[in-house]
């Protein structure tokens, strides 16, 4: 449940609030949902295109428009948009040189720009990316996925944003982007947990005189719980802690006091003044200290500190005119205008194949097996991630198989598209990648494909997830079932695998992702939660093997029977 925000279609709601409160400024496209600056600068040659989950606000959305961005992809709410709004916003944001995308380095985000930017340079439209990765207490020797991205985002925006209305180049706005995020490091403690919009309640409670150090925007738990300090003592800790982390360089910083969503703007000045005090004493020249709530986890109680090192020149861009929803220091607002007319909708072409006849068994008989274990998912899933994985699956399998019911079309390539353009999540997008390699080799009829070209099209599909996602075997993703697969089929060494291929892959995918419950997971979100991930199966990996079982079942019935039951599969 939430207090204020209406139970039906929350965020584009507040899209159009948005637009409504700033008629001349922002336009909404739905279908996929999009926000796009109305009068881009002039001499733009590249289009900026960020997002992320909703949530945050005014991150993003707040700075759409001249001397920021040109397109914005809101999420649902702390979940990554889907990487068809991202697609399509780019598509319609592009400049002549084409177009940078700015993420947060969340797994979800990540995974859904990049299947986006791999659409855009299969369409022909220049893309580079920069990933922002500030968050100083997720920075982890022996974590793969790295830094988040937090509220260093703002910086990285505003300082692009100014050169992109300079003209710069696409090579010239990744490069800055990139040296303003190496320049920077954010941390953030919270005294109380934001509300959750489900259940009303504190998503994680504190004890009474404690904090936690090291939040996420998200609404994650901090690395460690620490008996409240004074504030005095709290902005010098967390000032050395940035300090320690920041590269060496000029004595000129850019300081932002940044608000979870709860704190006061009476709160956010003091300590603006306390966080000056630390940085003069340290013989450093803070150019701005900049307090407010730019970068909320809903109505979290606590607040981040983000500082840059400031290059030559990074100044004049930080106090660049804009014409944004947000009012940043020394910017302001152009006047109201009219509101505009509703935008026309941007349409994208399908990229998914055309459709075969075969394959429709094998989608049937994988619809059945995902309903038969959607709760046992969702169940592993809430104690590893965030319990949404069961339904996206189950929902992104029914929508395949209208999609195969409307032109009687190939099941393997209805999954493809239906996964790919309609399902969200971080996982989601990746099995639509493999999905689309699979359903390059479903022949017509009921015919099996051959073992060999299965084996190039598992090949490929784990090729193409590994280029999106960064993960290898080990990092406990599906990734874990899937390499063994693929192993398993290009081997012609034993008898087994000769003679019933499928029924072996399957057999490998099923032994990978149950080892992935001795993992600790070093991508995704279940990365987050460390050593309380181990001894819980990866579902994404589970998903593969029950992909393979229904493969199996269907065009090898007499030896699939030595498989495992579904149920029992993701029975832990």
């Amino acid at each position: 449940m939430s207090y204020f925000l209406p139970e039906t279609d929350p965020v584009l709601t507040a899209a159009r609030g948005l637009a409504l409160a700033h008629p001349g400024m922002v336009e909404v496209h739905t279908g996929p949902l999009y926000l796009r600056a109305r009068a881009p600068h002039p001499d733009r040659r590249v289009g900026l295109v960020s997002g992320g989950g909703s949530g945050h606000e005014p991150l993003h959305t707040g700075l759409l428009g001249r001397g920021g961005l040109d397109a914005v992809c809101p999420g649902e709410i702390f979940a990554s948009p889907h990487n068809r709004q991202i697609y399509e916003a780019s598509v319609a944001a592009a400049g002549p040189d084409g177009v940078l995308l700015i993420v947060k380095n969340y797994t979800g985000d990540v995974i859904n720009f990049q299947i986006a930017a791999e659409r855009l340079r299969h369409g022909g439209i220049p893309v580079a990316t920069v990933l922002v990765d500030d968050d100083l207490s997720t920075d982890a020797a022996d974590s793969a996925t790295g830094r988040r991205g937090t509220a260093a985002t703002v910086v990285v925006e505003k300082l692009l944003g100014a050169a992109a209305d300079r003209g710069a180049s696409l090579e010239e706005l990744a490069a800055l982007g990139t040296e303003i995020v190496a320049r920077s490091r954010s941390i953030a403690v919270a005294a109380r947990a934001q509300t959750s919009p489900t259940t009303g309640n504190p998503a994680f409670t504190l004890n009474p005189g404690t904090l936690d150090y090291g939040v996420g925007i998200h609404g994650e738990r901090g690395t460690r719980t620490i008996a409240h300090p004074p504030i005095d003592e709290l902005v010098r800790r967390m000032t050395d802690d940035l300090l320690d982390a920041l590269p060496a360089g000029p004595a000129e910083v850019l300081a932002v006091v940044n608000g979870l969503g709860a704190t006061t703007s009476l709160e956010l000045h003091a300590i603006g003044t306390l966080l000056n005090e630390q940085l003069l004493a340290r013989g450093l020249r803070p150019v701005a200290i900049v307090p407010g709530t730019y970068t909320a986890a809903l109505d979290m109680s606590g607040f981040s500190l983000t500082l840059t090192r400031l290059e030559e020149g990074w100044a004049e861009l930080w106090t660049a005119p804009t014409e944004t929803p947000l009012v940043l220091p020394n910017l302001t607002l152009a006047a109201d205008q009219d509101i505009p007319p509703a935008a026309p909708r941007q349409t994208v072409t399908r990229a998914v194949a055309p459709r075969a006849e075969g394959g429709r068994a094998v989608l049937d008989r994988f619809a059945l097996i995902v309903t038969q274990v959607r709760d046992n998912l969702t169940r592993l899933d809430q104690l590893v991630g965030d319990g949404d994985f069961g339904d996206n699956l189950a929902g992104g399998v029914r929508r395949a198989v209208k999609l195969a019911d409307e032109d009687g079309g190939d099941g393997l390539a209805a999954l493809a598209e239906a996964f790919l353009n309609d399902v969200g999540g971080t996982s989601g997008p990746l099995f639509g990648l493999l999905f689309q390699h699979l359903a390059s080799v479903s022949p017509a009829g009921d015919e099996a494909p051959s073992r060999e070209a299965l084996a190039g099209a598992v090949a490929a599909g784990l090729a193409a997830v590994h280029r999106v996602g960064g993960a290898n075997p080990g990092d406990c993703t599906l990734v874990d079932a899937l390499a063994p697969t693929a192993e398993a089929l290009a081997d012609t060494t034993r008898e087994e695998s000769v003679e019933a291929p499928f029924t072996e892959a399957a057999q490998a995918a099923v032994r990978g992702a149950l080892a992935t419950a001795s993992l600790r997971p070093r991508r995704g979100r279940a990365s987050y939660v460390g050593d309380h991930a181990i001894g819980v199966p990866d579902p994404g990996a589970l998903a593969v093997a029950l992909l393979f079982v229904a493969i199996a079942d269907v065009h090898e019935p007499a030896t699939a029977t030595r498989l495992p039951a579904p149920g029992y599969i993701t029975l832990h």
